[in-house]
């Protein structure tokens, strides 16, 4: 029985989306914004050199169809990529959601597109309304918060760690995306501790369609406060079942990589696989290529293109990770048995030579490995789950049409 994968390589876009000047960095629209091609131009230009060098080079998926699917979305320059005659299956696809997050990518490449407008906050220092501060201050025991802004994790908790564990209170703060975040130390303030105030505190935010509470644990002390692997999403439920369900509902094996359990609510999934870094999580696909059930469903994210590189605008690490992530996928490719189907995609991009430091509003790959060349075109997001869902052979396909 025929097995599928899907992976989502997190924001790596490939420009073009037709509503991108709807769509914000500051007061910048993310018209013209292309993760990929960018990328790409800025390593041909020789200013991608940290850690790296010379030209973009993902050999293992460009063979699959990577620079084709790119060339689908836009007519950007692509040095390194697209030169060959692909073998996979190749497309590009569009998001309907009103959203550039993680919620709303990873939902409708499920086959649940968002029929809600999300609830942000204010980018400004006061940014939380005072009953919510309350709230929040009931359930943690203190007196008050910190932060109460949007802003960077990394840089909060080292302006405000001291502060914290000196006083107890418990850092909030947002970004661009649909979040409430909470940072906390694990040994003064208790990690489960923390986490039990985001589980209280989530059904408050998610009425005011707040997509995710999540929790932000760090350790250290004055100076060298670093956050630990601990970190958990308390995300509100998909609003429909998702490909996930639809394949547990026939009994079929379902494992979720990395942030997927959180994204989903944990819902139609058998088995999480988490693990503090890509690597670790590119350890778990790898064994899953090699052991995973006879028709069953590996979704898996892998997150550090945007944690790490896309939101800090740092184009070398970005490209450091992509051509890293391609030899791993030329080694995950080997484990596939006949009549797997492999299929890599993106939820969003993050464009690291965009102005800001928000996601950018992009069409995503689609680029895939089992069934030999495909070129598909042009796409939807829940095409992606139908076609899923197609492979396995299950009744449920969502609003989607496959592909296959």
């Amino acid at each position: 029985m025929a097995r599928a994968f899907l992976i989502v390589m997190d924001s790596v876009g490939i420009g073009g989306a037709p509503d991108a000047d709807r769509f914000f960095n500051g007061d910048v629209p993310d018209t013209g914004a292309n993760t990929l091609a960018h990328i790409a131009q800025e390593c041909a230009a020789g200013r991608g050199e940290n850690g790296r060098t010379g030209p973009l080079h993902m050999p293992h998926l460009d063979r699959l169809g990577l620079g084709q699917a790119a060339r689908v979305a836009s007519d950007a320059d692509l040095p390194g990529l697209g030169e060959g005659t692909p073998e996979g299956l190749w497309g590009a696809a569009c998001e309907t959601s009103p959203g550039k997050d993680t919620p709303s990518g990873h939902w409708e490449l499920a086959g649940v597109p968002v029929p809600w407008n999300w609830g942000y906050f204010p980018d400004h220092h006061s940014s939380f309304p005072p009953e919510l501060i309350a709230q929040v201050a009931k359930f943690a025991g203190t007196d008050g918060i910190l932060g109460n802004c949007h802003a960077s994790g990394t840089k909060i908790i080292n302006e405000l760690g001291a502060e914290h564990i000196r006083t107890g209170k418990p850092i909030c703060y947002t970004s661009a995306d649909s979040v409430f975040q909470i940072a906390a130390h694990e040994e003064h303030f208790g990690l489960e501790r923390l986490l039990g105030l985001c589980a209280q505190l989530a059904p408050i935010l998610h009425e005011r369609r707040i997509g995710r509470v999540i929790a932000r644990p760090f350790t250290g002390g004055e100076g060298a406060f670093e956050r630990t692997p601990n970190r958990r999403d308390f995300a509100i439920a998909p609003p429909a079942p998702t490909v996930l369900d639809w394949a547990a509902k026939a009994g079929r094996a379902t494992h979720a990589i990395g942030k997927i359990g959180d994204i989903f609510s944990h819902r139609g999934i058998a088995k999480l696989h988490k693990g503090r870094d890509d690597a670790a999580l590119m350890t778990h696909l790898m064994a899953l290529g090699r052991t995973a059930e006879e028709g069953s469903l590996t979704f898996a994210n892998f997150v550090e293109f945007d944690s790490l590189w896309g939101h800090r605008r740092n184009v070398s690490g970005y490209a450091r990770a992509l051509e890293w992530f391609d030899r791993c996928a030329g080694q995950f490719l080997e484990t596939l048995r006949p009549g797997d189907l492999a299929l890599f995609t993106a939820d969003h991009g993050n464009d690291p030579t965009w102005v800001g430091t928000d996601h950018t509003r992009e069409q995503v790959p689609v680029i895939g490995a089992g069934i030999g060349l495909r070129p598909v075109g042009q796409v939807a997001y829940v095409d992606i789950a139908a076609s899923v869902a197609d492979h396995l052979g299950l009744s449920d396909h969502g609003p989607g049409r496959s592909f296959l």
